[in-house]
């Protein structure tokens, strides 16, 4: 812990976790732009993260400073933000542990008792069946019930989820059992082009994010989102079977966003199979633009 150690007013935890639920660095890129925004300092992070984690598999990164080596160990880092209503934030990097999970989430959890956490909210992004020509698919839920009344988020499109998750789900478990409410947001991306960062996907949550907490809505605007997704329609252009996909998942989200409106039940079907020649295409065309 960072001393002086702040008296936070009502604090809400904002926390992403990677690498689960995290793709196109949504959740971190979101995160960071918070802490920029708020002015966020640092507050906390693990004493010996060894313990939790596998360097082999997180691994150290070396840099130089004015000709000096030095070298950053992955860690579960935890800021703090004073907030312009009657709550302050509190910003958390989750790592999924390797190792002594159990003592990892109980960990968090006394954080939480400790600054009197008011609400866990957790956002990320997951690959999806959408197009990147239409609004990406925010999708929330508070205390396990679809969220809503609030701009920018749609009612889930699929079944819930089940198989392998993140024992950090644990963490909303404790707590829920806190009293703490525990919200989610998820941004779905296009599956066809998976970016190293996501910079639409961040600006979709950010937009959420600053309706939710009166943030200015400027916080969630991204020309290099904007610029990225142009890349990938140029691209787009030169193979008809990419075209070809994106025109079908661009009729498939029109229907479910209808259906949606109208009360009925989604569509549960997923896009339609790639040939090997569009599949080794959007690979190919995903690293360039990465």
């Amino acid at each position: 812990m960072q001393e002086p150690i702040p008296e936070l007013r009502r604090p809400h935890v904002i926390a992403s976790l990677r690498p689960w639920i995290d793709a196109g660095s949504v959740g971190s890129l979101s995160l960071a732009r918070l802490e920029r925004h708020l002015g966020a300092n640092d507050l906390a992070c693990l004493a010996t993260p060894g313990k939790f984690f596998d360097f082999t598999r997180y691994r150290p990164v070396v840099y130089y400073v004015d000709g000096k080596r030095k070298m950053t160990i992955p860690n579960t880092l935890i800021r703090y933000a004073m907030g312009q209503g009657e709550h302050d934030f509190i910003l958390l990097h989750l790592l999924e542990p390797h190792s002594s999970s159990e003592e990892y989430i109980d960990s968090m959890a006394a954080f939480f008792e400790h600054f009197k956490v008011q609400q866990y909210c957790r956002i990320g992004g997951m690959y999806d069946a959408v197009p990147h020509t239409r609004p990406l698919i925010v999708t929330g839920s508070l205390n396990g019930e679809e969220l809503t009344g609030v701009l920018g988020v749609t009612p889930p499109r699929r079944s819930p989820y089940q198989g392998p998750t993140s024992i950090v789900n644990l963490l909303s478990d404790k707590a829920r059992d806190m009293g703490v409410d525990n919200l989610s947001l998820m941004v779905r991306l296009p599956q066809y082009v998976q970016l190293d960062e996501d910079y639409t996907g961040s600006s979709r949550l950010l937009g959420v994010l600053s309706h939710i907490y009166d943030l200015p809505k400027e916080l969630s605007v991204s020309r290099r989102g904007t610029r990225q997704y142009e890349r990938v329609s140029a691209e787009m252009e030169r193979n008809t079977g990419v075209k070809a996909l994106v025109e079908q998942l661009e009729n498939d989200y029109d229907s479910s966003m209808d259906s949606s409106v109208e009360g009925e039940a989604p569509s549960e079907e997923g896009p339609p199979p790639l040939s090997p020649s569009v599949e080794k295409f959007l690979k190919e065309l995903g690293e360039n633009l990465s």
